[in-house]
């Protein structure tokens, strides 16, 4: 396994990508949540990471603390991540999974240099930050208290509810910078869920999150994601996902067409052959030109499901404004002040 971009203190010999023993605990536990799961605990050496400039994604700078997702959605996009540490991109990105064990120090002491701007921090946007391997680690509720602490302005988008934890810490960062909360909904139809997406919390399970969020002042959206082609985009399947989504007091609903890239695809593939032999032609065609459907399909889901977020009372993410914690309670820190940006999940 290569951890050369992930260890603390790497070696510098001329091929320094493998380590011996010494530089990775690997842990097993024996109960049913982590049966057949192998965590792999390193010390990174940085955590703040930039987005490349030719990523389509709104933002500048993620935090993962985990690499690899108990989730085990077969259409997820970061199983590539994978390869680069000679990790298989399928039953290993769903059993093999990194945790980066010095996440929460690392990140106070990134933050704290003075070449740190105070930019807008996304996280969930590889793999998700509170899936089962965080009730176990508990990384998050440290990277949480580090932004609080410094006022800087962050996001979270996830499918694990176990966010409803930190409930308090999000409410005491939002006092002091730009919180933004999504929760991810693609779907209500049970059996897909059970077959796409095995490791996660049922959709209804993550909707009564958002509402317990909203409840308790936390103003979250739903990234409807993915909208899976011929699957779970019909007519009835959208309106019945849209109005779910309004009933859990979501903010804004922001939809999502799923898109295969490398790693993901050929897993993804596999799935299809097993389960929907027969809609394998319709999505070589779909995605013929690349990863993405094409713009007349995602266009035309996207108006779909705004008519639909109108007439239930939602809308597209940015017309709720802000999305922080509503109720006067201050944190017991003293933050220092830094420059704001708006959220962007």
């Amino acid at each position: 396994m290569r951890w050369d971009n992930l260890a603390e203190n790497p070696v510098s010999a001329r091929d320094a990508a493998l380590f011996g023993t010494d530089a990775v605990t690997t842990r097993t536990f024996d109960t049913p949540e982590f049966r057949g799961i192998t965590f792999h605990e390193i010390r990174a050496r940085s955590i703040v990471n930039r987005v490349p400039g030719a990523s389509r994604m709104p933002f500048e700078w993620t935090v993962n603390p985990y690499r690899g997702c108990t989730h085990a959605c077969v259409y997820c996009f970061a199983r590539k991540t994978h390869s680069y540490l000679d990790l298989d991109t399928g039953l290993g990105f769903d059993s093999q999974i990194i945790v980066k064990i010095n996440a929460p120090t690392l990140l106070r002491r990134q933050l704290a240099s003075r070449q740190w701007q105070g930019a807008h921090i996304a996280m969930g946007t590889n793999v998700d930050c509170y899936q089962r391997a965080e009730g176990r680690y508990q990384l998050m509720p440290g990277i949480i208290s580090a932004l609080r602490d410094r006022a800087n302005p962050f996001s979270i988008l996830t499918k694990g509810t176990l966010i409803l934890r930190d409930l308090e810490l999000l409410r005491q960062a939002a006092q002091v910078t730009d919180v933004g909360v999504s929760v991810s909904v693609g779907f209500t139809d049970q059996e897909l869920w059970r077959t796409v997406e095995p490791g996660t919390p049922s959709p209804e399970r993550r909707l009564a999150a958002v509402r317990t969020l909203t409840d308790s002042g936390i103003a979250c959206g739903v990234l409807m994601a993915p909208v899976i082609p011929f699957l779970g985009d019909s007519p009835n399947q959208l309106r019945a996902t849209v109005r779910a989504i309004a009933a859990s007091g979501a903010t804004s609903v922001t939809p999502l067409v799923l898109h295969l890239r490398p790693g993901a695809r050929e897993w993804f593939t596999r799935w299809l052959r097993e389960h929907h032999a027969h809609l394998v032609p319709r999505y070589e065609r779909l995605y013929a030109e690349g990863a993405y459907a094409p713009k007349w399909y995602q266009r035309r889901v996207t108006r779909q499901v705004h008519e639909l977020a109108d007439e239930f009372g939602i809308g597209p993410a940015g017309r709720s404004g802000r999305r922080h914690v509503l109720v006067p309670t201050t944190p017991d820190v003293a933050p220092e002040p830094g420059p704001t940006q708006l959220t962007l999940l």
